[in-house]
């Protein structure tokens, strides 16, 4: 195979039928099944796991240890923490079969999940929010959103480099690293154009 255009470890497992796209890095003893889809120039670290149906868009990093269940969709520039954990199932029996009750989860483009996290199936991650290590979220997270803890909860807000934003009185935030301003009306967060 000397015309690939991705690195496939010798120890990493790739099934037929799996879907690597240009500039691809898979890293020791990961195995990415058949069906699962994956875009360019994505890292995919040690030990991860990646099932069929699962869609990774571009420029995503997923740190060791990591498993990604069918139904999960996760956008392009994501980045996933060490050991991050991603379910399938809300109520899971090993004497029932459920893969017809798979809840599909989605993390939008840009989101950081922290080390550890463990993230509960059918909720959505929005666009730039940042999970803090060892959180369990249980419900959707808003776009720019900073969430921590078990349960998770918001405490606060972040800008697409993942720095925390301050607002003031008039709902407006200044991004130094960025050169960019973000506006807060009615809860939801946005860059101000």
């Amino acid at each position: 195979m000397e015309d690939q255009i991705y690195f496939i470890h010798p120890t990493a497992i790739v099934d037929i039928g799996a879907s690597i796209g240009k500039g691809v890095k898979i890293w020791h003893f990961s195995h990415i099944m058949q069906a699962a889809k994956l875009g360019n120039d994505c890292i995919i670290g040690q030990n991860v796991f990646i099932a069929g149906g699962v869609s990774v868009g571009n420029r995503v990093k997923i740190q060791n240890n990591v498993s990604l269940y069918a139904g999960v969709i996760v956008e392009d520039d994501v980045f996933i923490g060490p050991s991050a954990v991603f379910t399938n199932v809300i109520n899971p029996r090993s004497f029932i079969e459920r893969k017809t009750e798979f809840r599909p989860t989605l993390v939008q483009k840009g989101a950081a999940i922290g080390a550890n996290t463990t993230i509960i199936c059918g909720i959505s991650i929005g666009k730039y929010a940042l999970i803090g290590a060892g959180a369990v979220v249980t419900r959707d997270v808003q776009a720019f959103a900073l969430v921590v803890g078990n349960p998770a909860r918001q405490i606060g807000w972040v800008s697409e480099s993942g720095n925390r934003l301050e607002f003031d009185a008039s709902g407006r935030a200044f991004s130094d690293d960025e050169n960019r301003h973000y506006r807060l009306i009615n809860g939801t967060v946005d860059v101000d154009n």
